[in-house]
C-alpha cells in the first residue's frame, strides 16, 4: 500500500463493511485477456463472498474458464474541496478489496440457503415466495473464498 496510514488494519471493521454494504464489484479476466467489472448484490458470510447470477454470460464463462477474481465494495464519504491548487481536493471514503478465487455451488441445499441469505438481506421485510426448483436450476450462486483482503481509508 503506497500510503500505509490510510491501511484499515482492523479485520472486524473490514468485515462489517463486507457485511452492511449494498453493491459489490467483481472484476474477472475475460478469454480475450480484458479485465472486467460488474457490479452484483452480494452476502459477505462465514469469511465469503456469495452472490447470484445466470449461469450464462461473461463472468461466469470467466469463473469457469479459472479467473482469478477481484472483489470490491467502497463507502464514499464526501468530496474536500479546495481554494487553493487543485490537487488539494480530496474525498473521504473507506473501502475493501477482496483477492480470491471463485466457484460456482453445485449443492442444491447450500445454493438455496445463500439464495434465501441473500433475500433476507435485501428484503428483510419478507414477503416473498420461495425459489423454485426450476429457477434454481437456471441460477448460478458463485462463492468466493478470499485469498487476501484489504482495507483503505481517507476519513480526514
Amino acid at each position: 500500500m503506497r500510503k500505509p496510514e490510510r491501511e484499515i488494519k482492523d479485520p472486524s471493521t473490514m468485515t462489517g463493511m463486507l457485511e452492511k454494504a449494498v453493491v459489490g464489484r467483481l472484476a474477472t479476466v475475460n478469454r480475450r485477456g480484458y479485465p472486467v467489472i460488474k457490479p452484483v448484490n452480494f452476502l459477505y458470510a462465514d469469511g465469503r463472498v456469495y452472490f447470484h447470477s445466470s449461469l450464462k454470460g461473461e463472468k461466469i464463462q470467466d469463473i469457469r474458464r479459472g479467473s482469478l477474481v477481484c472483489f470490491e465494495i467502497d463507502e464514499p464519504v464526501g468530496y474536500v474541496a479546495t481554494n487553493g491548487p487543485a490537487c488539494k481536493a480530496s474525498y473521504y471514503y473507506r473501502s475493501v478489496v477482496v483477492k480470491g478465487k471463485a466457484l460456482l455451488l453445485r449443492d442444491r441445499k447450500r445454493k438455496m440457503s445463500i439464495l434465501q441469505k441473500l433475500m433476507e438481506k435485501y428484503q428483510p421485510e419478507g414477503g416473498y415466495q420461495e425459489i423454485s426448483k426450476e429457477v434454481l436450476k437456471k441460477t448460478a450462486v458463485v462463492e468466493i473464498t478470499p485469498v487476501k483482503i484489504t482495507g483503505k481509508e481517507n476519513l480526514g
